[in-house]
């Protein structure tokens, strides 16, 4: 960890377990973030996509903050805080700024498809509740992208620390590094983490480790620190899995995985069905053969 920016290292977007009648298992999930750290993550993301706030009740949203906080600090914990609305996203950060987070992640204005200037008064809005705060850039799902010469407007701003960079276009690590070098760029999807930590990333909001916590951070590790040899190695061997981190069924992935290592995955709460057989036979038997190469 650093002590400044919480966000450096390998945060996981933490997948949420639900009971059988789909409530919140808070015990289970205060066990997790526990498990994750022991097993040498840097912190977790509450509240993520993978963490299916889009569903949760207000008080659940807020209850599984708390509960990540109580699990193993504030200064660990990095919570989604989007909404539809600024005002909403700004208490969400208030909330979490409350119960002790050193830091927030936020998505652009996603209810439409947002412009600069709403982007910028977005940011600025969610700043006010004095948290540093992340971007997170998923324009496959938002519709809106926070390309770099936005992301550099927002830094200059003092807006944001960083950014979670979604979009696969490894090309932008680059260009943003020109325009705003002190701006931390993070890993935001599990397929391209390779290609973004040679490219100088500085943390992977992750979603593997939830299954995987060894075996990822090692091929982490191994990619920052130039070990190109071990990094390639893993990559590879990891790669069938990582991938689904990308696809529109990435909860149902991880949390199946989960389940074939021996944690708790577990259901997800509607809209989201159930995997395909072909889906959860390919997710099962890519799990099935880290576990038996000594990956998990």
């Amino acid at each position: 960890m650093t002590e400044h920016r919480p966000w450096h290292g390998v945060l996981v977007a933490t997948a949420l377990p639900l009971r059988d009648d789909l409530s919140v298992d808070y015990d289970r999930y205060a066990e997790h973030c526990a498990w994750l750290v022991e097993n040498g993550c840097d912190g977790v993301v509450p509240n993520g996509s993978l963490g299916e706030y889009q569903v949760l009740t207000p008080e659940e949203r807020a209850k599984v903050v708390e509960t990540a906080v109580a699990a193993i600090g504030g200064s660990r914990v990095m919570p989604g805080v989007a909404a539809y609305g600024s005002a909403e996203s700004r208490r969400w950060a208030e909330q979490a700024r409350d119960a002790g987070c050193a830091s927030v992640m936020l998505l652009p204005p996603n209810a439409y498809r947002a412009d600069e200037r709403s982007v910028l008064a977005h940011y600025a809005e969610v700043a006010k509740a004095g948290v540093p705060i992340v971007a997170y850039n998923n324009p496959i799902d938002t519709k809106v992208d926070l390309v770099p010469e936005l992301l550099a407007k927002l830094y200059g701003e003092g807006y944001i620390q960083g950014v979670k960079e979604f979009s696969g276009d490894v090309r932008r690590a680059y260009q943003l590094a020109e325009l705003a070098p002190e701006l931390d760029l993070l890993i935001g999807a599990d397929d391209v983490l390779l290609e973004l930590a040679l490219a100088g990333a500085k943390g992977w909001v992750a979603g593997y480790p939830n299954a995987l916590p060894a075996a990822t951070v090692e091929l982490y590790h191994a990619a920052v620190d130039g070990d190109l040899s071990t990094a390639k190695h893993l990559y590879a061997q990891l790669h069938p899995l990582l991938r689904w981190d990308s696809k529109v069924e990435f909860v149902q992935a991880i949390k199946l995985s989960m389940d074939v290592v021996g944690r708790h995955g577990g259901r997800c709460r509607p809209p989201r069905v159930e995997l395909l057989p072909e889906q959860e036979a390919a997710i099962r038997a890519a799990t099935e053969k880290a576990v038996a190469t000594g990956l998990a």
